[in-house]
């Protein structure tokens, strides 16, 4: 008697989180079988909005113009509700030593906002929302990817086996499943790693004053800064903060109470929202950078950050792999049309020329800015103080750098 033969899908993806399910729901309306795979637990329903700063959770994403139309071409954007939505129409961005200061407005590229602050899990809930009504994308959760073989006489695709001892075949593996990621390892890919010595305190905070809807970081020599507007709790009293430290000012920042750390903050951000009265719990991670030698392998490729890790002062993280999302979306589409697979290596190599290249340039530019700031040299503070001036002077140049930023080409 035979075994039964594996499942076989057009895509699988590893790794539920945002870049995940975001790429499941482009695909869908493609018409690929497509399961997803995610080590933890799905939620099967919409998150809570949060009340107060207790509730917000602390993993927040700036998600750019560009990001917000990938969520609302896949049908999930709809989903999150106006209150879990915190849209931010200007930026204000100087640093510690020095006059330097540039401040970005959406109404000098006539748009009605820079972009969107909004949790993760709100993200992550309105995109599983949205693939639940999908026919063609099957949910796996508590699941993870062990082996994989590739193709052999008798069959053209992966062979993937799962911690759970289910075998299933796929035309294309996707590896979506974050910095740590199983399937660039398993596919023999290497990764370029640099610690950046720092670690990143994340918390909500309520305010004295109101953040008029003003997203704002200042560079420290210690690390960055960046208060994130919050605009429908608090009545706009509340920020999410992003505070990467050298990891000794780091540890000493986390053995503080939060009557202490809420005065160091105030100090760090020069009172910019008066006084700080409530701080929620802190959390904190290790800052490194990190890219994947390739983003392609026979049958294989990786989005988001199992391809890239970057620091986050720019904020620009899940931008990055929500154009991932997109390019490889359109280039499977692409293929599809003319009658390719999804697994046909030319068609993932054209997606990597088309994001490789211009991530790498991103997590350069990062390193630099981050050597820059960190850096005590007085030709250098004047060399960042002139540069920010100039910039915030140039109205052509700063609605460059603005468009850039928001994904507007």
């Amino acid at each position: 008697m035979k075994p039964p033969r594996a499942p076989c899908y057009d895509v699988v993806i590893i790794g539920g989180g945002i870049a995940g399910c975001a790429l499941a729901a482009a695909l869908a309306p493609l018409g690929h079988e497509i399961l997803l795979v995610e080590a933890g637990a799905l939620a099967n329903s919409l998150p809570p909005i949060a009340g107060s700063i207790t509730d917000v959770d602390a993993r927040v994403s700036a998600l750019s113009a560009s990001s917000t139309g990938l969520l609302r071409d896949a049908g999930a954007w709809a989903l999150i509700p106006v209150q879990a939505r915190s849209p931010y129409e200007a930026m204000r961005v100087w640093e510690e030593d020095g006059s330097g200061l540039i401040e970005f407005r959406a109404e000098e590229v006539r748009r009605p906002e820079l972009g969107h602050i909004v949790e993760n899990r709100w993200i992550v809930g309105a995109l599983l929302a949205r693939l639940g009504s999908c026919p063609n994308v099957e949910l796996k959760g508590s699941e993870r990817l062990l082996a994989l073989e590739q193709p052999v006489a008798g069959r053209a695709a992966l062979r993937l086996q799962l911690a759970s001892g289910a075998l299933i075949d796929t035309a294309l593996l996707v590896g979506a499943d974050g910095a740590n990621s199983a399937v660039r390892r398993l596919c023999g890919v290497r990764a370029r790693t640099e610690d950046c010595g720092q670690r990143a305190i994340v918390a909500t905070i309520r305010t004295d004053e109101g953040h008029r809807r003003t997203a704002r970081q200042r560079f420290l020599q210690s690390g960055p800064l960046a208060l994130l507007p919050l605009a429908t709790l608090e009545a706009d009293h509340a920020c999410s903060i992003v505070w990467s430290a050298d990891d000794g000012r780091a540890q000493q920042l986390l053995a503080l109470d939060d009557r202490a750390f809420a005065l160091e903050l105030q100090r760090a951000c020069e009172s910019c929202l008066g006084g700080i009265s409530e701080v929620s719990r802190r959390y904190d991670f290790p800052l490194r950078q990190q890219h994947a030698d390739a983003y392609v392998a026979p049958g294989v490729v990786l989005v988001g950050d199992a391809a890239h890790v970057i620091h986050p002062l720019a904020g620009q993280g899940i931008n990055l792999g929500f154009s991932d999302v997109r390019v490889l979306a359109e280039e499977l589409g692409r293929a599809l049309r003319r009658g390719a697979g999804p697994g046909d290596l030319d068609v993932l190599a054209r997606y990597q020329r088309r994001r490789r290249g211009e991530n790498a340039l991103m997590l350069r530019a990062m390193q630099g800015f981050r050597r820059l700031y960190g850096a005590d040299r007085l030709d250098l503070r004047l060399l960042r103080n002139v540069g920010m001036s100039l910039v915030h002077r140039s109205g052509p140049l700063k609605r460059e750098f603005m468009r850039r930023a928001m994904g507007l080409g």
